[in-house]
Parts: structure tokens; C-alpha cells; sequence
């Protein structure tokens, strides 16, 4: 596929502008005026291959980085609260999905905040939402959940895995317990291969270790340790993510080390060059070690079980997830919706009072709705994120169009950026090691006008 560039040199970008994991993000969402009932937006959809999502929004401490919907702790009676309602939940959006034809779910994943905040007890009745109420069956799928060092105990991580747990993943974030104080994450190493060690021996056949770079004292030699002590653990997966400072967590109220607009610059660019530079480090010597890239922020090793990888009839560009749990997302082929979002820990508190509150479930709240344009926007974000790329002709089968002809523009600015791979094979569209080095400027690049819009008035809480 041939990308036009233009002769004039792009204006320099921050290579840290936004972690795009969902396209179009929550601040964009809003109150829909109609209520839409469920059973309307799914009844002409597919759903032989849905993916299956449950939030549980609790945690031990809330790491300074996070802006996640979560709160800290919860009484036992408020996760008894949350489980009926989840429970409730379920069992309106599978009367919505109908009969009419088969419903299978091809995936399914437990996230949060942090699942194994629950009980073994309440995991337990958490697995049978899902294959009780909705008729996952956990042990065929591939099955992913969120832990913490904390809450990875022997009789948690047993229940998982009796239930089908394919792939467990543990934030650990640094291995060096000076930055996890820094990052404002309470936890020592000794803990947290503690942790790992309980985690292996339980027999999950994925184990995806989370960690973090540029954090305020790190260096190439202290992110380097990190690396190799997750790396005695053997993983089938690793996560490297920079250091995103957001408005509302724990490291933004502290405040920032300098005053004034040119000082801020010249912090920023640093702060910048350091993650970038940490950013390679960390990709090379992964590489080295035997694993391979996916995305920016994802490695494989390459002789992890390929049967573990996800499911080959699900593709996440193109097919439907149910979201179950105040903080999840569902996407229809028209409209994503969710539930209120919030940051503050009092609004968050309020939405989950809410949501436990709640007794019908039949209808969408909040969400926004997706047209031709943003659905093109996303099938091509999602899959130019991925190192794989995109496949011209898949893109070509779905709308009728090329993406060369749809984003002429982006695309020449990313070409001229050398963020696009010359030398991809005919009719594949991949990023440059240096298009992936800067996914979270290119990403944000291809959002709509329209989401941009109202991303910027929506008002933080």
C-alpha cells in the first residue's frame, strides 16, 4: 500500500499523549437521552463470538498512578451489595440477548480495580455469574484476571484456576521497593514474589507480570533489575507501560516540582526523553530474551502455549462484548455504553451505591454512539496499534474502502514521521519500531473531531 508524504517537515509531537485501549474513551460518552432497552441494540447483532467482561471496582490502596474506577476497601457487605447486583445485571442482559439464535462467549476476562479483592467465596460466586446467568463456560474460553500482590492467595488463586483460569496478571510495576514508593504503591519484593511463587505454583498456564517505566529515580540499570527479576520468573507475558501522570490520582495531587510554563517544558521534554529511552531499553532487552513484541506495550515470549494467546474467532475490531459491573464497557456495532465514570474517590463511591441500588438493568445509560466514520477509525486504531499490523484486504472486506483512501491525511503524517514500515509486505500496513516506540502519540492522532470535542468538555470528577 503506498502512503503520499508531503515535503514540509511535521511538527514535533509529545510521544506520551494518551494510552488508547479503548476507542472511543469514556469522557466522550454521555447520558443518552433515549435510554435504549438492551434487547433492541442487540437483536440484529452477531453473538457466536461475543467477549465477556466483569468489573469488580475495589482495592487495598490506590497506587498514585491510578485513575482507574476503583475505590479503597469495601465492607463485606458492600461486595455481598455489588455481587447481587452484578448478579441482577446478568441476568437482564441475558434475557436482553434472547434465544432467537446461539449466544457463546468466546472470552472472558474478570478486571477491575482488583477481582481477587473478593473472597474465595465470593470468586467463586463471581464465576457463577458468569457461567450460571450468562452461560460462559470458563473452562472452554480463554479466561484472564487482574491481580494484585496482596490479594494473590493460595485459596483465591485455587478457585481460579479450578474455574478455568487461562492467564493471570499481577501489577507489579517495580521490582526495586524505593520506586514503588515513589510510584506511591505500598509493597515490598519480598512480598510480591511471595506472590509469584503462589501464582506458579497454582498452575495458570499464562502468567502476565505489569511493570512500569519512568518513574521519578529510576535509571536504565534500576528498570534493567526490575526486568531480570521478572524475568527469573519466567512469564509467558510482560506489560511495559510509561508513567502517566493524570489528573485526579495520587502522584497529581502532590503537585508539580516546578512553576512556570518554560521550566514545565523543559521538565516534560526530560521526563519524555527518559521514558523513551527507557521505553528501548526495556524492548531490546526483552527481545534478547526470548520474547517477541505485540504492541507497544506488550511481549510474548516466543515459546509460550500459542493455545493460551485468545481465542482465533474473536477479534476485538470487529465483535460485541458484554460489560457486566459499574465501571465495564459493552460495544454493539452502533453504540458503546457503560455506566457513569469518575476518577474522585467520593463520585466513585456514589456511582457504586448506585449501581448496588440498581434494579433494572434492561436499558443503556450512558454511552455514545458509533457511525461508519468512527467505526473505520477504530477497526484501523486498533489494528495499527498491534506490531502485526493491518491487513489492507480484511479492512478492505469490512467497509468496501481502503484506509489510504479514508485517512489519507493521518496516514501521510505518520509516513512522514517514518512511523510507517517501508518495508511491510504488499498490502499490509504496519508500524516502524518507531511507530510502535510512539503509539501513544499516534493513537490519540486518529481520533475524530467529534470525540475530541467531547473529550476536552467533559467535566472531570
Amino acid at each position: 500500500m503506498t502512503i503520499t508524504t508531503g515535503t514540509t517537515a511535521p511538527p514535533p509531537v509529545r510521544p506520551y499523549e494518551s494510552y488508547v485501549y479503548a476507542y472511543p474513551h469514556k469522557t466522550a460518552y454521555r447520558p443518552l437521552a433515549d435510554r435504549p432497552a438492551l434487547r433492541s441494540l442487540w437483536a440484529a447483532e452477531p453473538k457466536d463470538a461475543l467477549s465477556l467482561y466483569l468489573h469488580i471496582p475495589f482495592c487495598e490502596v490506590r497506587c498514585g498512578f491510578c485513575n482507574l474506577f476503583t475505590r479503597i476497601g469495601a465492607p463485606e457487605e458492600l461486595t455481598t451489595r455489588y455481587l447481587g447486583a452484578l448478579d441482577r445485571q446478568a441476568l437482564a442482559v441475558r434475557e436482553a440477548l434472547g434465544d432467537e439464535e446461539p449466544v457463546r462467549f468466546a472470552a472472558a476476562a474478570f478486571g477491575g480495580g482488583t477481582p481477587t479483592f473478593l473472597t474465595a467465596g465470593e470468586l467463586e460466586r463471581l464465576c457463577d455469574i458468569a457461567e450460571k446467568r450468562m452461560g460462559a463456560e470458563l473452562s472452554a474460553v480463554p479466561l484472564s484476571v487482574e491481580t494484585s500482590p496482596s490479594t494473590a492467595t493460595s485459596d483465591r488463586l485455587s478457585v481460579l484456576a479450578d474455574r478455568g483460569t487461562t492467564r493471570i496478571s499481577i501489577g507489579v510495576q517495580s521490582f526495586v521497593d524505593e520506586e514503588a514508593r515513589a510510584a506511591v504503591r505500598p509493597q515490598r519484593r519480598a512480598d510480591v514474589e511471595a506472590a509469584l511463587g503462589r501464582i506458579r505454583d497454582a498452575g495458570i498456564p499464562v502468567l502476565n507480570i505489569d511493570l512500569i517505566y519512568g518513574i521519578d529515580g529510576q535509571t536504565e540499570r534500576s528498570w534493567l533489575a526490575s526486568l531480570d527479576a521478572a524475568l527469573t520468573w519466567r512469564p509467558e507475558e510482560l506489560y511495559l507501560y510509561p508513567l502517566y501522570v493524570r489528573p485526579l490520582t495520587g502522584l497529581h495531587r502532590l503537585g508539580p516540582a516546578v512553576t512556570g510554563p518554560e521550566a514545565q517544558a523543559l521538565e516534560d521534554a526530560a521526563w519524555d526523553e527518559q521514558r523513551l529511552r527507557l521505553y528501548a531499553v526495556g524492548r531490546d532487552h526483552l527481545l534478547a530474551h526470548g520474547y517477541e513484541q505485540v504492541s507497544m506495550r506488550m511481549f510474548r515470549r516466543t515459546d509460550a502455549p500459542r493455545e493460551q494467546e485468545g481465542p482465533e474467532d474473536y477479534a476485538c475490531q470487529t465483535d460485541g462484548m458484554i460489560g457486566l459491573g459499574c465501571g465495564a464497557r459493552s460495544y454493539t456495532s452502533a453504540l458503546h455504553y457503560s455506566f457513569d465514570y469518575a476518577v474522585d474517590m467520593r463520585e466513585i463511591r456514589s456511582i457504586i451505591d448506585r449501581f448496588t441500588d440498581t434494579e433494572d438493568f434492561s436499558r443503556a445509560e450512558v454511552g455514545r454512539y458509533v457511525d461508519a466514520d468512527e467505526a473505520r477509525r477504530r477497526h484501523l486504531l486498533q489494528s495499527l496499534l498491534q506490531a502485526a499490523g493491518l491487513p489492507v484486504a480484511e479492512y478492505r472486506a469490512r467497509f468496501g474502502t481502503d484506509p489510504g483512501a479514508d485517512f489519507p491525511a493521518e496516514l501521510a503524517g505518520f509516513a512522514q514521521r517514518g512511523w510507517l514500515d517501508a518495508s511491510a509486505p504488499d498490502g499490509l500496513l504496519r508500524l516502524s519500531p518507531s511507530g510502535l516506540a510512539h503509539s501513544d502519540a499516534l493513537g490519540p492522532a486518529l481520533f475524530s473531531p467529534g470525540v475530541r470535542a467531547a473529550m476536552a468538555a467533559y467535566e472531570r470528577k
